[in-house]
C-alpha cells in the first residue's frame, strides 16, 4: 500500500466508510476484490480516509488489509482500521484486537467507544469511569505505536440529551489522549440539522477538541445534518458512496462533498475530481451490483431531466433558470423529455440534444409536439425511449414518411407445451428488404425471443451488422384503465450493438404485437446507428 501523496489539506476531512458501514446495507456483500475495486475508485475520487473494515474481527477483512498493503497504491486517500476500545478490566497493551489493528498496517485506526452513559452500563456492564479509562488507554496504546486515531463516540447526540456531562467526559478523555479527531455520532439517525447544530457548537465550545460528524439517514436527514455539523464548526465528515449503509443508509458522499466544493466553496477534493463525481458513483454501483438511484442528487441520470414544457421554455432561454448548478461540473447532463407535457421549446431542445435544428421551422416543431401527444395518448412515452422518438421526429422532418429497412408481410408466434412440462415457442416471420423477399423462423425461451430471432434470420444476410445487435432488457406494462387479458400493453425494448445502447417503445392490445412494434423500431435504429441504407 502506497502512502498517499498529494492528499487535500488536512484542514478538512472527507472520511469514507462505504467498506466498512456502507457493506452493512441489506443486500450488499462485498468480496475482498470488491473491496479493493471500490477504494481504487474512491481514492480516484480524492476522499481523504478510507475506512477499509474491522481486521481481526473477520476473515475477509484481515485478508482486505493484508492485500491493500501488497495490491493498493493509494494517491489521494489513507487506508483507515476501525475497531473498539480495549475491553474493561483489561490493559490495551494486552488486547488482542488492539494488536491487530496495529498490525493492518493502516496508518490511521478509528476507534468506536461508548458515548451514551446506559450503553456503557447496559452494553458493556462497566462503570462510567472504567469506560473514560478504556477511551484513554486505547488512544495512548495506538499513539505509541505510531497511528493516527479517530475516536467515533457511538449514539453521543442521544447520549447527550440523556446525559451531557458525561457525554462530555467522553470527548475530553479522547481528545485528552491524542485522539486527532472525536466524531459524534447520530448511530440511530433519529436527530435535525437545528439539534445537530446546536450539540456540535456546544461541543466544541466545551472541549476545544477536533469534531467530526458521523449521520445515519433515518429521518431522511443524513447530508442535512452533517453540513449542519459542519456550520457549527466540525471539520471532519463521514460519508458512504451512493449513502449505502445499514438501514436506510448512511450520509451520501456525493451530494456532502458537491455540497461542500459547490454551496460552500471549500476545496476537499484535489482539483478536477468534481467532475468524476457521476461516473464514480455509477462505477461503485456496479460493483456492489446495485442499480444505481435515477434521482440521486447531483449525480441521478433524471438529476438535471426536465419534462415540463414550462422549464423547457426557460432553460431555451438560460439553463441557469431551472438548474441549481452547471451539470458538467459533476459529471452529468442535462436531458430533455419528451412526454404530453411537452410544448414546442421542450421539442426544440430534445431536437438539438439529437442533431436535429428545429428552432427555425415552428411549424415542423409544432408537428412534432401534436404527434407525441397523440402518441401518448394511445399509451406510447417517450421519456425512455429517445430511439423512437428518435426515428418519429426523421419521419416530421422528411415529409411524415417512415423510415423502412423492410417491409413486413406478415409474421406470426406460436407456443406449444410439450412432454413433462417442456415449452416450445416459434416464429416465422415474412417480409421485403431491399427488393428481396424474405421468410424465416426462430426457436425462443418465449414468443418475443423467437420474433427476434426469426426477424435477425430474415435480414442478417442483407443487413450484416445486425449481427451485433443484442436486445438486453425488455418491460412490459399493462396499462391503467383496461381490463384483464384485453388490455392495452406498452413493451420497452433496450438494444445494444456493443458500442452504444438505444430504447424503443411499442403499444398494441397484445404484448406481441407492442413487442414488433418496439422490435422494428429497434431494428431500423440499429441500422441507421450503423450507417445502413435501405
Amino acid at each position: 500500500m502506497t502512502e498517499a501523496n498529494s492528499r487535500p489539506h488536512d484542514g478538512f476531512h472527507v472520511f469514507d466508510t462505504t467498506l466498512r458501514d456502507g457493506a452493512q446495507r441489506e443486500g450488499i456483500n462485498l468480496t475482498v476484490a470488491d473491496k479493493l475495486a471500490i477504494a481504487r475508485h474512491l481514492d480516484e475520487f480524492g476522499v481523504g480516509f478510507i475506512e477499509g473494515g474491522w481486521p481481526g474481527a473477520n476473515p475477509r477483512d484481515t485478508e482486505f488489509f493484508a492485500r491493500a498493503q501488497a495490491e493498493l497504491e493509494l494517491k489521494n486517500a489513507q487506508l483507515v482500521a476501525f475497531g473498539a476500545t480495549r475491553r474493561a478490566g483489561g490493559k490495551a497493551a494486552e488486547d488482542p484486537q488492539l494488536a491487530a489493528l496495529v498490525a493492518s498496517g493502516a496508518p490511521v485506526v478509528t476507534l468506536v467507544a461508548k458515548s451514551h452513559d446506559r450503553h456503557v452500563e447496559l452494553a458493556l456492564r462497566t462503570t462510567l469511569e472504567e469506560n473514560l479509562e478504556m477511551v484513554r488507554d486505547s488512544v495512548e496504546f495506538l499513539r505509541s505505536r505510531g497511528r493516527r486515531v479517530f475516536i467515533d463516540c457511538e449514539h453521543f447526540f442521544d447520549g447527550y440529551r440523556a446525559n451531557p456531562e458525561y457525554a462530555l467526559a467522553v470527548v475530553r478523555a479522547a481528545h485528552g489522549a491524542g485522539a486527532d479527531v472525536v466524531v459524534l455520532c447520530d448511530t440511530n439517525g433519529g436527530m435535525l440539522p437545528a439539534g445537530v447544530r446546536e450539540i456540535v457548537a456546544t461541543v466544541l465550545a466545551e472541549t476545544g477538541a477536533r469534531l467530526g460528524v458521523h449521520a445515519q439517514d433515518d429521518t431522511g436527514c443524513a447530508v442535512a445534518n452533517t453540513l449542519a455539523a459542519v456550520d457549527a464548526g466540525a471539520t471532519h465528515v463521514q460519508c458512504t458512496a451512493n449513502g449505502y449503509g445499514e438501514r436506510v443508509g448512511n450520509a451520501n458522499l456525493f451530494p456532502v462533498t458537491a455540497a461542500l466544493e459547490l454551496k460552500y466553496d471549500r476545496r476537499v477534493l484535489p482539483a478536477g475530481s468534481l467532475a468524476e463525481m457521476t461516473r464514480i458513483s455509477h462505477a461503485i454501483a456496479e460493483v456492489v451490483n446495485l442499480t444505481p438511484s435515477t434521482h440521486q442528487p447531483y449525480v441521478g441520470f433524471s438529476a438535471f431531466a426536465h419534462k415540463a414544457g414550462l422549464h423547457a421554455s426557460a432553460i431555451k432561454v438560460d439553463p441557469d433558470l431551472y438548474q441549481h448548478i452547471d451539470p458538467e461540473l459533476v459529471g452529468n447532463t442535462m436531458r430533455m423529455l419528451v412526454s404530453d407535457m411537452a410544448g414546442r421549446a421542450s421539442i426544440e431542445l430534445k431536437g438539438k440534444e439529437l442533431g436535429y435544428d428545429l428552432s427555425s421551422d415552428r411549424d415542423l416543431a409544432g408537428r412534432v409536439v401534436a404527434r407525441v401527444k397523440a402518441q401518448e395518448n394511445l399509451g406510447y412515452t417517450y421519456e425512455a425511449a429517445d430511439a423512437s422518438f428518435e426515428l418519429l421526429l426523421r419521419d416530421e422532418v422528411n415529409g411524415g414518411e417512415r423510415l423502412r429497412f423492410f417491409e413486413l408481410e406478415s409474421w406470426r408466434t406460436i407456443s406449444e407445451q410439450g412432454p413433462e412440462g417442456r415449452a416450445g415457442n416459434e416464429a416465422t416471420v415474412k417480409l421485403w428488404a431491399r427488393g428481396e423477399r424474405k421468410v424465416a423462423t426462430g426457436e425462443g425461451n418465449g414468443p418475443v425471443d423467437a420474433l427476434d430471432k426469426a426477424l435477425r434470420a430474415a435480414l442478417e444476410s442483407i443487413f450484416p451488422p445486425l449481427a451485433k445487435l443484442e436486445l438486453v432488457d425488455y418491460k412490459v406494462r399493462i396499462l391503467e384503465g383496461q381490463h384483464g387479458t384485453g388490455s392495452k400493453t406498452r413493451v420497452l425494448i433496450e438494444s445494444t450493438d456493443g458500442t452504444g445502447t438505444w430504447s424503443t417503445v411499442g403499444v398494441a392490445d397484445n404484448v406481441i404485437a407492442a413487442s414488433w412494434v418496439a422490435l422494428e423500431d429497434a431494428y431500423t435504429y440499429g441500422l441507421l446507428r450503423a450507417d445502413q441504407q435501405p
